[in-house]
């Protein structure tokens, strides 16, 4: 059996200490849709969505991070509840317009619409854009489902 040379070694130790590094601070798994300061749902506050059932804007001073966003909320109570369990309160389809998404695009939300269905929140770009997406709830959810993650490939595929 031969011997790796060292030199080789080095080299080889070297580029997977190089990759694992650079993995780790990868762009998300997911597109998400945020600004140019990296704040998700125009700075609207997820867990109000879920705990007053309606938008309320976020404090800039209240936030945290997760999944390459940043979130704004409007008190600390809401900022804990999101840290506690975040999976809960995410948009679905990154913030992205969710009737956009069942017609196979990206579209940025221009205000707050959004509301919460079976424990999710959806957010559409307007009003309406909300009033479509909810006239055929259950099928444009489907259709939304199935066409985000050919959506975040080919996102993806453009970097």
């Amino acid at each position: 059996m031969k011997r790796v040379p060292p030199f080789l070694m080095s080299v080889f130790v070297a580029t997977v200490v190089f990759f694992s590094i650079n993995s780790t601070n990868a762009a998300p798994a997911t597109k998400v849709n945020v600004d140019s300061k990296g704040v998700i749902l125009k700075g609207y506050d997820a867990v109000a969505y879920f705990t007053q059932g309606k938008p309320v804007k976020g404090n800039p001073a209240i936030k945290s991070t997760h999944g390459g966003a940043t979130y704004l909320f409007a008190s600390a109570e809401n900022k804990a509840a999101f840290d506690k369990n975040p999976a809960k309160y995410v948009p679905q389809y990154g913030g992205f317009c969710a009737f956009g998404v069942s017609v196979g695009v990206l579209s940025d939300i221009e205000g707050p619409g959004g509301f919460v269905h079976d424990g999710k929140l959806y957010v559409c770009g307007d009003e309406a854009a909300g009033k479509s997406f909810r006239s055929d709830l259950k099928r444009n959810i489907a259709k939304a489902d199935a066409n985000w993650p050919k959506l975040v490939a080919s996102q993806s595929a453009k970097r």
